[in-house]
């Protein structure tokens, strides 16, 4: 019996006296201090799974850091995300934006969309073109040609999954979400029908990603008939 119990405690005593004498290294780094980001936003923040988190990497730096101020002073409205940055300043958020921000990372494929072929015409019209007649700004005509957003502050829109997508904009058009005057996506936002948004994100989440996926560096050309847009969160 005293053989059985000392074979049994044994590895637990070395163990602890291998971590007494071996003490874990702390990485005191950006990638290390920012693992709380990636526990809900997926590896290296490239979104997880459930549909509810945004991918943050690779999205333009003055995007990343406004969400963030957003958050911490509620013009966003999600309690753990405004609880994690409370606390933190401003420039300490900046430095987390950036370090996001030039991460280069594959994107996923993106799943096939069960919606009707219809359904998906309108959302691809909407998106690339507008709606003149109701005067609905195409989402290309500030998110890019490409849909991969515009440094510094105009996120891409394609590779997010389509409940985030639809959560999104039901936030910009009930005022949960909020940017500084003028608004513009909540002007937008509340001027799409329910089938317009569902329209929309169908078809910017069955997307693939263009060969180059990164930010454009320019607004692109304003189409026929098409006004400029007044965003306070994007001058």
């Amino acid at each position: 019996m005293k053989t059985t119990l000392r074979s049994l405690v044994l590895p637990f005593l070395l163990a602890a006296a291998a971590s007494q004498a071996a003490p874990p290294v702390f990485e005191d780094s950006i990638a290390q201090r920012t693992l709380a980001c990636t526990a809900c936003h997926g590896k290296e923040g490239r979104a997880a799974s459930d549909g509810y988190y945004p991918r943050i990497a690779g999205k333009p730096a003055g995007y990343l850091y406004h969400q963030l101020l957003n958050f911490r002073d509620n013009r966003r409205h999600y309690g753990l995300m405004t609880q994690m940055v409370d606390p933190l300043s401003d420039a300490y958020l900046l430095e987390i934006a950036q370090y996001f921000a030039q991460l280069d990372l594959s994107y996923p494929a993106p799943q096939p969309s069960s919606a009707p072929a219809q359904v998906l015409r309108r959302g691809q019209q909407l998106v690339t073109q507008g709606d003149a007649a109701r005067q609905i700004p195409a989402c290309a005509q500030c998110h890019g040609a490409a849909l991969t957003g515009v440094a510094p502050n105009i996120p891409g829109l394609l590779g997010l999954p389509r409940d985030y997508l639809n959560a999104q904009l039901g936030a910009w058009r009930t005022g949960q979400r909020r940017a500084h005057a003028p608004d513009c996506m909540a002007t937008v936002a509340r001027q799409l029908s329910p089938e317009d948004v569902s329209a929309a994100t169908a078809w910017l989440a069955a997307q693939p990603l263009p060969a180059n996926p990164h930010p454009a560096t320019a607004l692109p050309a304003l189409q026929p008939g098409a006004q400029a847009i007044a965003c306070g969160s994007a001058p």
